[in-house]
């Protein structure tokens, strides 16, 4: 994912020194999404502007959780939430979460979020690719069956599974949802079972309403908006920035609607 932004540069607000990391709540009975909300933007993961990135055009706000990648701390965090957010929706009376055997990152973004789930919890994770003709790997012999398994051309799923396994889908950001549902659609030819999806930030631009047309139900640890009250009540950033911000979210939102 590639952001551009128009002009000699984005204009940033409530900029924050990256090089002082917060401290981690100590307490283990109930992990703080907000907190993460604040260590994402405190890290620059939360960049205000005018920026491009796909199909979403000239957003003044632009969300790049990749830079959790520089901060083991944040990403365990995150993790953490993820496991949390599972458990307490499958102990509900009525659970909004189904059991799974394994979990499978979103290329590219949620490839490390499940991989730190998968650390913390000791579930097996899985992912869904496209392989180039120039990715395939084969033995060298004429026959076509004589291909290594997993590495033909096309679809394929890297890591172990069976068919008929439940799959819990992770990704960092959803948009309009196109990733998350290629990758559904990618494990369910598999013959794996997906009825949930976990998002770290949710910018609430339709990507919930597409996934609910594949029925499966995404749960978001973060919303946009909610995040973007936060900044504003806190003075990380400015009503102007938060306005801006908010009318652009409700703008797409009823677009896409």
């Amino acid at each position: 994912m590639t952001a551009s932004s128009s002009g000699n540069g984005a204009r940033f607000s409530g900029q924050q020194d990256a090089q002082q990391p917060t401290t981690e709540p100590e307490s283990e009975e109930r992990l703080d999404n907000l907190w993460l909300a604040r260590e994402l933007f405190r890290l620059g993961g939360i960049r205000f502007g005018e920026f491009t990135v796909g199909r979403t055009v000239n957003s003044p706000v632009y969300v790049d959780l990749r830079v959790m990648v520089g901060s083991p701390s944040t990403l365990r965090y995150a993790g953490r939430l993820i496991q949390q957010e599972a458990s307490a929706e499958q102990l509900r009376r009525k659970p909004t979460f189904d059991p799974f055997d394994i979990v499978a990152g979103v290329p590219y973004g949620g490839l490390h979020l499940a991989t730190a789930y998968s650390l913390a919890t000791n579930v097996p994770m899985v992912y869904a690719r496209q392989r180039t003709p120039e990715q395939a790997v084969t033995t060298g012999a004429s026959d076509e069956d004589d291909g290594v398994p997993g590495s033909a051309v096309g679809a394929t799923i890297q890591g172990s599974f069976t068919p008929g396994m439940r799959v819990l889908v992770i990704d960092d950001l959803i948009t309009t949802g196109s990733s998350l549902v290629e990758t559904v659609q990618l494990l369910s030819a598999a013959g794996l079972r997906v009825r949930d999806a976990v998002v770290l930030v949710d910018r609430e631009q339709g990507g919930s309403e597409r996934m609910k047309e594949l029925g499966v139900r995404l749960h978001s640890i973060l919303k946009l908006p909610i995040m973007l009250n936060l900044y504003m009540s806190s003075g990380m950033i400015d009503e102007e920035t938060y306005r801006r911000s908010i009318a652009y979210l409700e703008a797409n939102r009823r677009r896409r609607g």
